[in-house]
């Protein structure tokens, strides 16, 4: 028997007054959260949701997405978290894909009305019988017309609840995949992974008497609410939230609160070290701060670099998906880092090299697709066994990645398999021209992409953003670019942007440039 609430639970009695979240200057401390997700609890179970009902949340990183979460795991409810940039059709889609019961929704902004949108698509969701809109002053009425606050659905209701009994391979959480590839498809994470996982968190990044959490990455995400949240209210941090990362702020708060842990993408620590904090003591922050981790995406090894110069930390690389609760390798402390590797297979999980008819890729650096099997695979594709089967087989989990394993043992990311780009017949990796890219001083981010060609099938085309007050043509980068690479490697297109689309967890999108940048490639000449 096991229930993930237990995460919560035990911290609440061991340390039920030390503050367990912070938003700005509003502080939760662990009794206080517990006590919230208790009658998050009774309320589900007064509406008539049973063990195993499926309830939705809507909601960016604020103190109702831990209260919700809980609460929902307390009524032995499974937790589908919905990315909170979802449009009132998509929503619709999830929630009626899932069969949720139930749908908690933060009100939102003007800039972004996911209450509005959530009502909507609720609307839109016969199954889906219960709505309750979680607003951000929470005495306000309801600006939605005929939606139930969760305050007042609150109102008066005990704090007595006794959390409901699930077994270890009962279904937690179901964390949709974004959908790059046909429509999104909900991975099922039972309390055994995810609790598995959170332990193994625990081994991989040391534990101190009382750590800081700077949760930048969305809770709706696996990163952010699995090695964050659930690891760290499991090993009883504080956790500082900020609903939406950017660079200036997440410096402040690391100042401020004495931040020990940060974890983002690549994405994140570019902009940390891009950005124009004068008023940041940034030798205060790099005292206090114990430890960076990065995962998502590859990390450039020059950042890696920067990183550590400027704060005083290396970042430890680790490698995960959603399917895999999330963690799978990751960068041993205690041993040299190897930048530009994701380490080695963390406790109780396998990882090997594939070729595209699953065979075994033999021979130190040999490329292959990573596949994984341990403790933290997914039960599979809610409702979708066919989907299921092509990407798990004896236990293996076919991730789409590709990557290749030094001597050692240890990782490294060569691209996805997608975005693998075949020019003339060679294949190019795109991060690999991305990390020669980022050595050029005048270089601050770069994304490759391939793009139609008539003759080549594909043509390689490099998105930069300059650094500031950098200034460079397109045909002075594809000379020096030229004289760094092979010659079917290198861009013969370049594009200079602002800044790279990204999701919300911060990836960048190759999918949003590819689909901006094929115009022109194939009357492109000069490439041999």
């Amino acid at each position: 028997m096991l229930n993930l609430a237990v995460m919560l639970e035990t911290s609440a009695r061991a340390v039920p007054d030390r503050v367990a979240v912070v938003l700005g200057d509003q502080e939760l401390t662990y009794a206080e959260l517990d006590a919230a997700a208790r009658r998050v609890a009774g309320l589900l179970r007064s509406r008539g949701i049973e063990p195993g009902d499926k309830v939705a949340v809507s909601c960016p990183n604020l103190p109702w997405f831990p209260i919700v979460y809980y609460g929902i795991l307390k009524a032995g409810a499974v937790v589908v978290p919905l990315n909170v940039l979802l449009k009132g059709r998509e929503i619709a889609y999830h929630l009626a894909d899932s069969e949720a019961k139930a749908y908690f929704c933060f009100e939102g902004s003007a800039e972004l009305p996911l209450g509005q949108e959530g009502w909507s698509g609720f609307g839109e969701t016969p199954g889906c019988e219960n709505f309750f809109l979680m607003t951000a002053a929470p005495t306000e009425d309801s600006p939605i017309t005929g939606a139930e606050t969760l305050t007042a659905a609150l109102a008066g209701r005990s704090a007595e609840f006794e959390t409901v009994t699930t077994e270890a391979d009962d279904t937690a959480v179901i964390l949709y995949t974004s959908g790059t590839t046909g429509r999104p498809k909900g991975a099922e994470l039972t309390h055994s992974n995810v609790t598995l996982n959170v332990l193994t968190c625990h081994k991989l990044f040391g534990e101190i008497e009382h750590d800081v959490h700077l949760i930048t990455l969305p809770l709706f995400h696996s990163f952010g609410q699995i090695v964050q949240m659930n690891a760290g209210l499991a090993s009883r941090a504080t956790l500082v939230l900020l609903p939406r990362f950017d660079a200036r702020s997440a410096l402040a708060l690391m100042q401020r609160r004495a931040v020990t842990f940060f974890a983002g993408v690549p994405t994140m620590y570019w902009a940390l070290l891009e950005a124009d904090a004068p008023d940041v003591d940034l030798p205060q922050i790099a005292k206090n701060l114990r430890m960076a981790g990065s995962g998502g995406s590859a990390l450039p090894v020059e950042i890696h670099r920067r990183f550590a110069e400027r704060f005083g930390v290396t970042i430890l690389e680790g490698y995960g998906l959603s399917e895999t609760s999330p963690v799978a390798t990751f960068s041993p402390r205690g041993e040299e880092v190897r930048p530009g590797s994701i380490g080695r297979p963390v406790w109780g999980v396998e990882v090997d090299l594939v070729a595209k008819d699953w065979t075994p890729v033999q021979g130190a650096d040999a490329i292959g697709e990573i596949v994984i099997r341990g403790h933290n695979v997914m039960k599979g594709y809610y409702r979708r066994p066919e989907a299921t089967a092509e990407v798990v087989r004896n236990g293996w989990f076919r991730t789409g990645d590709l990557a290749r394993r030094d001597a050692d043992g240890w990782f490294y990311i060569v691209d996805r398999v997608k975005d693998m780009i075949i020019r003339g017949g060679f294949n190019v990796y795109p991060r690999e021209i991305e990390e020669v890219l980022l050595t050029h001083p005048a270089v601050s981010m770069a994304a490759v992409i391939g793009v139609p060609h008539e003759r080549h099938g594909e043509e390689i085309k490099a998105c930069v953003v300059l650094a500031p007050g950098a200034a460079l043509a397109e045909d002075e980068l594809i000379a020096w670019c030229k004289d760094e690479m092979a010659g079917y490697k290198y861009p013969r297109l370049v594009e200079f942007l602002k800044t790279l689309p990204t999701n919300a967890t911060g990836k960048i999108l190759k999918r949003e440039l590819r689909d901006a940048g094929t115009a022109d490639a194939g009357a492109i000449e000069g490439a041999r």
